[in-house]
């Protein structure tokens, strides 16, 4: 009774403050301005299926591909094996379903065996990869202080994770095989992988085996609850977002820049004031200075960004020495948004605190170094758009604040006036040929 109270406890504070992390997030995500991303269902489900699911980019690298599919295959099948664990735990019961399923079973545990073995080498490999390898998206600057460290810990945490789930396994099949206590009465044999473990194991007592599958098993548990709480504060949080932002992609062809209808109108009642209304209004803001004026697609961008870089080193802006790095645009937008979101929990409103996305967060330099050529969104496992927030952000300096380059002033300029880039009347575009 005991430690199925000890068991009740911790699951239920543990998926309460999850749910708790998980509202404020959505809330967070849904500042933004409503779009609707709800037409063409196939080709979405599509998307989610092989961007998502099938991780079709990260294919791209096959090794790394591999590797990484073994992480997140083991994160999402072997947890299958929570189930039994959680019931064992709330009924205070040994291996639940070894009985009713019988040999399968034993083939279940083997295949999550086989996984949590390739999950703790792929993290080894990983970890020496990030920290020992010395590529360049690693040791960026984006990644200083908490954000690298952060994917350190994951990583180690997965590992003593596998750790754990491969002793309580082993432990648990040497006491049936000595036929102590209540593991007698669950004959399941040996399994394919934690066997390798009982040459180290068969010093121990009876007592001191029991002792070490009972902490092997709480603190499995245990682990898995605390990395489920940890993931609304880590870039892992992708594992779960990864699916509604793939879903949720935008589907028009790649590099087209979505006009604003407000800016259109303008200028179809400057050529055809009959058609313009008796009281047209102005637009009230031309892009986006802050969170708000982002739509709720962006901000789950920034939320499912995985802060691989792949975006960065593949920006040729970053790759010339130029300050923009999509990947921090993403991290400085989600970190806004936090800031933001703490402020409305904190006030029940938003109370202005002398910030905003731009400027305090990404600077103009950043913006004008991109060249629009979407690169960042091709290299980005799961469909996320830095480039959107860019274009957004640089409406409001340009078109609010008049704050762009003099090339760029006498470009709009000419093409305001003359209907092309280059400074000579309508009536000659056609001269370049006379000749």
């Amino acid at each position: 009774m005991l430690q199925q109270t000890a068991f009740i406890l911790l699951a239920g504070t543990a998926i309460l403050l999850f749910s708790f992390n998980a509202r404020s997030i959505r809330k967070n995500i849904l500042m933004g301005r409503d779009e609707d991303y709800t037409g063409n269902a196939g080709l979405r489900w599509k998307n989610l299926l092989l961007l998502a699911l099938g991780q079709k980019k990260m294919f791209r690298n096959p090794l790394v591909a591999v590797l990484h599919l073994f992480i997140y295959a083991g994160f999402i099948i072997i947890n299958i094996e929570v189930l039994e664990i959680s019931m064992d735990g709330l009924l205070g019961t040994h291996r639940l379903f070894a009985r009713p399923l019988g040999a399968l079973y034993n083939g279940l545990i083997d295949g999550f065996e086989f996984l949590a073995v390739a999950v703790l080498i792929s993290c080894v490999v990983f970890l020496c990869r990030r920290n020992l390898l010395k590529i360049r998206r690693f040791f960026s600057h984006d990644l200083d202080g908490w954000p690298r460290s952060d994917a350190n810990y994951i990583l180690l945490t997965e590992i003593l994770l596998m750790i754990f789930f491969l002793t309580f396994n082993a432990s648990d099949t040497l006491l049936q095989e000595r036929n102590y206590g209540r593991y007698a009465n669950n004959l399941t044999g040996n399994f394919a992988f934690s066997q390798w473990l009982h040459p180290i194991l068969k010093g121990f007592s009876n007592k001191q085996l029991a002792g070490l599958e009972r902490t092997s098993w709480w603190l499995h548990i245990a682990g898995i609850f605390a990395f489920l709480n940890y993931l609304p504060y880590s870039k892992h949080l992708h594992i779960l977002l990864a699916f509604p932002n793939a879903y949720f992609a935008r589907l028009q062809p790649e590099g087209k820049i979505r006009n604003m209808k407000s800016v259109q109108q303008e200028v179809l009642y400057a050529m055809q004031p009959e058609q313009a209304p008796a009281e047209a209004s102005p637009p009230s803001k031309f892009g986006a200075r802050d969170v708000f004026d982002l739509s709720w697609r962006n901000l789950l961008d920034a939320y499912s960004c995985t802060e691989c870089g792949r975006c960065t080193a593949a920006c040729p802006a970053n790759i010339t020495g130029k300050k923009l790095s999509p990947r921090k645009i993403m991290m400085d937008t989600r970190d806004r948004s936090e800031e933001v979101g703490k402020n409305v929990r904190r006030n029940k409103e938003f109370k202005p605190d002398g910030k905003q996305l731009l400027y305090d967060y990404i600077t103009e330099e950043e913006l004008r170094a991109c060249t629009s050529c979407n690169a960042c969104v091709e290299e980005c496992p799961v469909s996320i758009s830095p480039l959107e927030i860019i274009l957004e952000l640089r409406r409001s300096l340009i078109m609010e604040e008049s704050k762009a380059p003099k090339e760029w002033n006498a470009m709009l300029s000419n093409v305001e006036n003359n209907f092309a880039p280059w400074k000579f009347s309508p009536d000659e575009r056609d001269a370049w040929k006379n000749g």
